[in-house]
Order: structure tokens, then sequence, then C-alpha cells
């Protein structure tokens, strides 16, 4: 993986300063042990902020509060084995990143794909989108989002799918499916052979999301994912 570093000196030689001096507020890190860790955490920061203002509107902004979550996401895009196990990852697994609804997950996960090179970045895909396609196209889209193209040697591409829960059952030709569902089974196979990564972005507890698709999936997503939450309004931090 492209060091994290490089990528964000492309976009950030004319952002932050390379002189060592006491970072703005917007760029502080909360925790003091960071500021002796490295820069580049206060770095990404400015980075994302700026990005995210140019992509959302000057009223985007990044909370004090959700540096240590944004510390959390920042060591996994990152690549560095180390700093992503200090923080409790897994680089073999993907994404799925729990909140409230309104904190900001889609525009967080959107905004890290800029980190990566253009082969690593991950495709973003709203749940309720693939809900609509199965219901136009039917089975072939399960395929579609868990399998590499027929006849590819590629491995499947790596995908978001942003806000699990609020698609519908996948209805066609009155065959009802849950699609999603299915579609995280399918890309289960894809980890463990190849391993394709997957995120998601949810306001689903575990309870709920073992409700709406099963134990099965539930089981699943926990080799699937790192699990980070907003603290905020999320109850259950387990799935």
């Amino acid at each position: 993986m492209q060091a994290i570093r490089e990528i964000i000196g492309q976009h950030l030689q004319q952002v932050v300063p390379e002189q060592k001096t006491t970072p703005s507020p917007s760029e502080a890190v909360a925790q003091p042990e960071m500021e002796k860790q490295t820069f580049d955490f206060a770095r990404c920061l400015a980075f994302l902020e700026r990005k995210g203002k140019e992509l959302y509107g000057e009223h985007f902004r990044l909370h004090g509060e959700d540096y240590p979550l944004l510390e959390k996401l920042v060591a996994y895009v990152s690549g560095e084995r180390d700093r992503a196990e200090r923080q409790g990852l897994n680089l073999r697994k993907g994404i799925l990143l729990s909140g409230p609804i309104g904190c900001g997950k889609t525009s967080l996960m959107t905004l890290l794909r800029l980190f990566l090179s253009p082969q690593e970045r991950y495709r973003v895909k709203s749940c309720r989108e693939v809900s609509f396609e199965f219901h136009r196209e039917g089975y072939e889209v399960i395929q579609r989002y868990s399998q590499p193209p027929p006849g590819s040697l590629l491995k499947a591409s790596a995908y978001l799918f942003d806000d699990l829960g609020t698609e519908s059952s996948g209805r066609h030709y009155g065959n009802t499916c849950n699609v999603m569902g299915e579609v995280l089974l399918s890309r289960y196979d894809q980890f463990v052979l190849r391993g394709v990564k997957t995120h998601l972005t949810t306001n689903l507890t575990s309870s709920e999301i073992e409700k709406a698709y099963g134990s099965r999936v539930r089981s699943r997503m926990r080799e699937m994912f790192n699990l980070i939450c907003f603290d905020k309004g999320t109850k259950d931090k387990r799935l």
C-alpha cells in the first residue's frame, strides 16, 4: 500500500507548513500523547477538513470529541500494520462505521478514500440503490456486487455499502430477497478466498442487525469488519 504520508504530501504542500510550530486549534490533536507520536495526524485532520469544505460546503468541520475515532480511521487507511494494531484494528478486515443519523459517517468514509491510491479506493454504493436495482434486474445484482466480472481473473471490487438497514427487502417478479444479507454472505466467501474487503456504515445496533439479517450474517460480519463507533447515541459497540 502506498504510504499515507506520500499521498497527503501531494495534497498538503500548500496547506500545512513544514516548520515545527504549534498546530492551530483546527489541527490540534485531542490527546496530548499524539503530539509526540507524529505530526501526520494533525496534517490529516487539516486535509480532511479542507476537502470536506470543498465537497460539502463551508459548514463542514471536524469535532474534537471525534478525534479518537478519526485517529482509528486514519490509522486504518495508513496501511501501517503497527499503527493499526495499536488501535485494535486488523488491516485484513473492512470497516463498519456505526453511529446515529447525521453524525457524518458517509462523508467521513467518502473523504477517507482520498488517502488511498486509485487502485485501492473502494467504491461507494447506497444500500437503498442496491435494493432498487434488485427490484429492476433480479438476482444478477447480487453477483454484480459480490463477484468479479464473469471470466475475469481479477478479484471482486472493494465496496463501501452506505446506510445498511435503510433498504427495503428486494422483490423481483414476486420473489422476495433480503438483498444486502445475500450480498454480505457472498462477499464473505470472497473475503475468505481472496481477501476482498467490504466496508459499511449503519445506525443499527448489533441486535437490530441480527433481527434484520439473521444470526448467520451477524456472525460473518464479526469476521469481516473492524467495528468503529461514534460514542454519542451508540448503545451497543459489539457485533
